[in-house]
């Protein structure tokens, strides 16, 4: 049966129509992962402490709460790279900045200096909040870069922004430095008198962070941390074939070795771990060298494993028989900045993680799958 013109004319224009849904559903999703994403993330883990103040609930369970300084950078992180869209205001980014604030740590033998860094955690105990004295430096890096971001985003405040992105970066170098190394410590409490003055936390080698606070401050100790840290995640990446580097090491200032179990904090302190996992993420939208050398290695050493797991011996033994979020997201992210590489088939294989809704109880899975969601799908 022949069809008339008109019956042509309907086939034609509702593949068009079509065609053109299936387009914009496909230009769309990475923006509606990203909507989604921060809002059921920002639903599950931040809690209104009162009308002005929020904090990031990062024990899993809202009814026995727990702030840290990593989840509160994270926060403000997020809620920076979700106020771009237009998904997160001002105000939202105040909340979390006057938590971070109200619990600056002092140091000092008496602690009678008060910095601009972030006490690491807050918790309740017996009916009342306490918190734990001595600052983490992944933290204070992560609120710095937030407010670093937050001045370019809203520009109202971005005076405000600055001053204290400028007091905190100054702080760090004051506090969280060492200058023999030539590398971040690991908070402010691991000072020249401590055994931990040599420690190097790997996921703390933040180069773009660190441009960032160069051009912000045009203090050339930005410049020698850079270059200081990456050299030595360089050289702890050279060690093995799997170019894997371990959650801690020990550094000077031309040399490099992972720490051994329980040195800090686990049995895994010196394995690819709950630390080092976030690596990929650090080094992903870098173009220094030496960040990209170490990125391709770790990247195709996991491109031949049929499944990323959670964790590895450095020399790419597997911790774990089960995927985590928090591995395979800063993967995906790194992947996404550095396509046509050789491991491309990463960012399809870790891509799982945006495949269901985001975890309830797990904070860290869920921040990590949320930064790699804002950041990874632009």
């Amino acid at each position: 049966m022949r069809l008339s013109k008109f019956t042509w004319f309907l086939v034609a224009v509702i593949t068009i129509i079509y065609t053109a849904i299936f387009i914009v559903i496909r230009v769309q999703n990475p923006h509606h992962i990203q909507a989604t994403s921060y809002q059921q993330w920002r639903k599950t883990y931040v809690i209104k402490q009162s009308a002005n103040r929020a904090f990031v609930n990062t024990s899993n369970q809202r009814s026995k709460p727990v702030a840290l300084s990593e989840g509160q950078g994270y926060g403000l992180y997020i809620t920076a790279a979700a106020g771009k869209h237009g998904w997160a205001s001002s105000r939202d980014f105040d909340q979390l900045l006057n938590y971070y604030l109200a619990h600056r740590d002092r140091v000092g033998e008496t602690h009678q200096t008060r910095t601009y860094l972030m006490k690491w955690r807050q918790y309740q105990k017996k009916g009342h909040w306490v918190s734990d004295i001595n600052s983490a430096t992944d933290g204070d890096l992560f609120i710095a870069m937030a407010l670093h971001q937050a001045a370019q985003i809203w520009p109202k405040r971005a005076a405000y922004y600055r001053n204290l992105e400028h007091h905190l970066t100054n702080d760090i170098l004051a506090y969280e430095y060492n200058p023999q190394t030539k590398a971040l410590t690991v908070g402010d409490w691991a000072t020249s008198k401590s055994k931990y003055y040599r420690l190097m936390r790997t996921s703390d080698v933040a180069p773009t962070f660190f441009d960032a606070f160069y051009h912000s401050s045009h203090d050339p100790r930005w410049r020698t941390v850079k270059n200081g840290m990456l050299d030595r995640l360089a050289d702890l990446s050279a060690q093995h074939q799997t170019g894997l580097v371990p959650d801690f090491a020990w550094i000077t200032a031309d040399s490099a070795k992972p720490v051994k179990p329980w040195t800090v904090a686990s049995e895994n302190d010196g394995n690819y771990s709950a630390n080092a996992c976030r690596v990929p993420m650090m080094l992903a939208a870098s173009k220094d060298p030496r960040a990209q050398k170490t990125l391709s290695r770790m990247m195709r050493f996991f491109s031949h494993r049929t499944h990323v797991t959670a964790g590895y011996t450095l020399t790419g033994q597997q911790l774990n028989h089960y995927q985590s979020a928090s591995f395979s997201a800063p993967i995906f992210e790194a992947v996404s900045f550095n396509r046509n590489h050789g491991y491309d088939n990463l960012f399809s294989s870790q891509k799982f993680v945006f495949s269901k809704p985001l975890p309830k109880d797990n904070y860290y899975d869920a921040t990590l799958t949320t930064i790699a969601a804002m950041e990874g799908m632009n």
